[in-house]
């Protein structure tokens, strides 16, 4: 839990995360903790295209990032109980997390690692105007960073001035997104797609920073989104900045996103050909005689005898195909040799459902997304700038399947648009998708209109969007019956005193700490453990009773976190083991502080008899603190 993190945090490096998978694939060059580079030369032969002298993005602060990715988080998740208990959220799949998305991040890697199908963040954009500044929380001294960076304490020292000091420079917003984006690459799914919206400001460093992280090969593209309906008088530099960027990224180099749907509504079958529906499409090629002299010829229709003079660019297909398709009456002649012949094309022939998506983006403008927002809060403005709700569903529909189980994911997720739009989505196209949002509890200006609508924070805007949404759409398709509500769920911190707590109580403990269990709250304790465990934050472990001590029972986990454990207790959970053929549990997780040595030990040793029996199955004991 809080202290185990902690403790490993104290010998965590920069190079953590990439050691851990060049470990896992290349265990042969390891001698205990050391790689062995040399043998990784050897293994990797002389196949391998090595690169001197390379291209790519630096900035102050770039290791102190992977360092902040590769820590663990020293925090918890705290269920909204009450919101989570009504009848509309208490079996919904969809997730809204409030607090630091660094944080938030690492706990779902635990459940949601290679399972988010698309990501869409609308992060700050540095402009100076947006309010961004970073203003790092973690604590090292100049020389501890120095050496876990393995850079000089000079340069240390200018790290944690940036982190210190608010800044809003491009360094301290590459640092800033650097370690989320790393993150964010672990949680998406094999075929997953990340969209990224930016302007001008950080554009160009965006671009570079997913290079490195997502690599050069798995850049989809980048899209232009018309924004602005009328040009701004009111620019000073004579600029009318109508547009924003949409960057697009795959997890792997075979991601991709949909494209646009096929317009099926030109074909037709007006002279019942049994090959059914067909459109007349062009015959016209695109070289002139001296690039493509097989291309030009005069084209002969075989039943009239009309001949139609060659088209000054030719036409798209040599002799011998044009021939194939007349004899297949795939070319449609005209009556005059003035005309000019067409083709053929026939619904059943086209390969894809889907063109090209162009990167000109004109579905919706910034002033849609005021007005819908307004609309949902009885005319006030509680938000400003939010995307509108087309444009956000563009994206999710992009990066989606209506049929299958897809979680959309935005850590940026501000006025909540993107859960509305996936609500939306959904419900158009009776779809599956699930929305997985998090959001800072950024406080709402003083005397803004979302103050005087009541609402303090902007993750509280968001909520409130989502319901609103939710039953507009209730209203507006009630043949849906699909997911309209949300699980909520808070980061937080311990407090001094908990941590104090924790460091003081010793494992060989003769007594238990309950007071730590009631500070966390039982729910919270297993809310975490539930998402680091893999089972996600909509899971519903089962309650189980062992002589009056009551675990909880999910999968291969069974969780003991009350005090008050009796050999009675213990005694019963080893028979269960032993004879319910339905009851495996391959790990007991023990909050620690709940167990005094002396019970700890007569679990470990009973556990150890259990195993040898019936089922031969091993316990593994896991007590966290």
């Amino acid at each position: 839990m809080i202290k185990d993190a902690m403790e490993k945090n104290a010998g965590t490096t920069a190079a953590d995360r990439e050691m851990a998978v060049l470990k896992e694939h290349f265990p042969g060059c390891f001698h205990g903790e050391e790689f062995d580079l040399e043998a990784f030369a050897r293994l990797v032969g002389k196949g391998a295209k090595v690169v001197r002298e390379g291209y790519g993005l630096s900035f102050l602060g770039r290791d102190y990032g992977r360092l902040v990715a590769a820590r663990e988080t020293e925090t918890v998740l705290v269920p909204d109980e009450a919101h989570n208990a009504k009848p509309e959220n208490r079996d919904s799949r969809n997730l809204y997390i409030t607090g630091d998305n660094l944080d938030a991040l690492k706990h779902l890697l635990g459940s949601y690692a290679g399972a988010v199908k698309c990501i869409y963040i609308d992060p700050p954009y540095n402009t100076g105007s947006d309010g961004f500044v970073y203003n790092d929380s973690f604590s090292f001294s100049a020389p501890e960073l120095a050496e876990k960076l393995g850079v000089s304490e000079e340069e240390s020292a200018r790290v944690l001035d940036l982190t210190h000091r608010s800044s809003a420079s491009h360094s301290a917003w590459l640092l800033f997104l650097y370690p989320r984006l790393l993150l964010a690459r672990e949680l998406l799914a094999s075929d997953g797609v990340i969209f990224i919206s930016i302007d001008d400001n950080e554009q160009a460093n965006l671009k570079l920073l997913c290079d490195e992280v997502f690599g050069e090969e798995a850049f989809i593209g980048t899209f232009i989104w018309k924004k602005r309906q009328n040009v701004d008088s009111r620019t000073k530099n004579g600029v009318s900045s109508d547009h924003d960027f949409l960057l697009c990224f795959g997890r792997t180099l075979t991601s991709r996103i949909k494209g646009k749907a096929s317009d099926k509504s030109k074909y037709s079958n007006p002279d019942n050909d049994p090959r059914g529906d067909w459109m007349s499409d062009n015959l016209v090629g695109l070289a002139t005689e001296s690039q493509r002299p097989n291309l030009h010829y005069p084209l002969l229709n075989p039943s009239t005898g009309i001949e139609y003079p060659c088209p000054p660019m030719g036409w798209r297909y040599e002799r011998s195909r044009m021939a194939e398709l007349i004899a297949n009456g795939e070319i449609l002649f005209p009556p005059e040799p003035t005309g000019r012949p067409r083709r053929k094309k026939f619904l059943k022939d086209v390969e894809s459902e889907y063109t090209g998506l162009s990167t000109i983006l004109q579905t919706a403008f910034s002033t849609n997304g005021t007005r819908e927002l307004r609309e949902l809060f009885g005319g006030n403005e509680v938000f400003d700038f939010p995307k509108p709700v087309d444009f956000i569903k563009l994206v999710v529909n992009q990066g989606t399947e209506s049929n299958a189980d897809n979680i959309v994911l935005d850590f940026f997720s501000g006025s909540a648009t993107t859960a509305e739009a996936v609500m939306r989505l959904n419900a158009e196209d009776n779809g599956n998708r699930r929305f997985l949002l998090v959001q800072w509890p950024e406080v709402c200006k003083e005397d803004s209109e979302a103050q005087r609508a009541g609402y303090r924070t902007i993750d509280e805007i968001g909520r409130a969007r989502i319901e609103k949404a939710a039953a507009k759409i209730r209203v507006e398709s009630p043949l849906f019956h699909g997911d309209l509500g949300f699980k909520h769920y808070r980061i937080a911190a311990p407090t001094r005193e908990s941590v104090a707590k924790m460091w003081d109580y010793k494992p060989d403990s003769l007594v238990e700490d309950s007071s730590l269990l009631a500070e966390f709250g039982e729910a919270t304790v297993l809310a975490t453990w539930l998402a680091h465990d893999g089972y996600g934050l909509s899971a519903e472990p089962a309650e189980v009773d062992f002589a009056g001590y009551k675990g909880r029972f999910i999968g291969r986990h069974l969780y003991f976190t009350r005090p008050g454990l009796t050999d009675e207790a213990v005694l019963a959970l080893c028979e269960r083991i032993e004879t319910d053929p339905a009851f495996n549990p391959e790990n007991l997780v023990l909050f620690g502080y709940s167990f005094p040595w002396s019970a700890l030990e007569h679990l470990r040793i009973n556990l150890a008899r259990s195993k040898s029996l019936a089922k031969n199955l091993v316990v593994r004991m896991d007590v966290r603190y």
